[in-house]
């Protein structure tokens, strides 16, 4: 999905229905915290795992960047505003408050210290960057969220990895 982590594909979410001028929902109130990590930092990290890691051990990889999903939603918003600006009004009037899934977590968070003192790994990417380079690459890949919406890559998925 693109390169960032995200729970519940929300940043997907977020972006397309931005972008088509569909409501975009948020639970809740949008107070849920989630650790959010660049998927680039998050490969290295399991490199790192893999190479320098003690086999059995575990490493939790995590970003140190916890954000509530309704701050991220709007940042996500203020930057589609930069890049692909609407006439009126600003993306964020498209937010939706849902009723949030019963006993869904109001924070997901994780200790990473671990793998930064006994592995040297720390996350690279700063979270702001990281953030406009994934709506960015949400904006510039038309065919690829074609294919995912149509539902194309399940069938790929199921021609070619059917019992595995």
């Amino acid at each position: 999905y693109g390169p960032y982590q995200f729970p519940e594909k929300l940043i997907p979410v977020v972006i397309l229905n931005a972008v088509e001028g569909k409501p975009i929902p948020v639970y809740g109130e949008g107070k849920n915290v989630r650790d959010w990590l660049y998927v680039d930092d998050h490969c290295k990290a399991l490199d790192v795992v893999m190479h320098k890691g003690i086999p059995g051990e575990t490493y939790n990889i995590g970003g140190d960047t916890e954000w509530t999903n309704i701050e991220l939603v709007r940042r996500i918003c203020s930057i589609l505003d930069e890049l692909k600006p609407r006439p009126a009004p600003p993306y964020s009037s498209l937010i939706k408050f849902v009723t949030d899934r019963p006993g869904h977590d109001l924070r997901y968070s994780i200790d990473a210290s671990k793998i930064r003192r006994e592995l040297g790994w720390s996350p690279e990417s700063p979270f702001e960057e990281a953030l406009k380079e994934t709506v960015e690459w949400y904006l510039s890949n038309n065919d690829w969220i074609n294919c995912v919406k149509s539902g194309e890559y399940t069938a790929y998925y199921k021609r070619n990895y059917k019992g595995r």
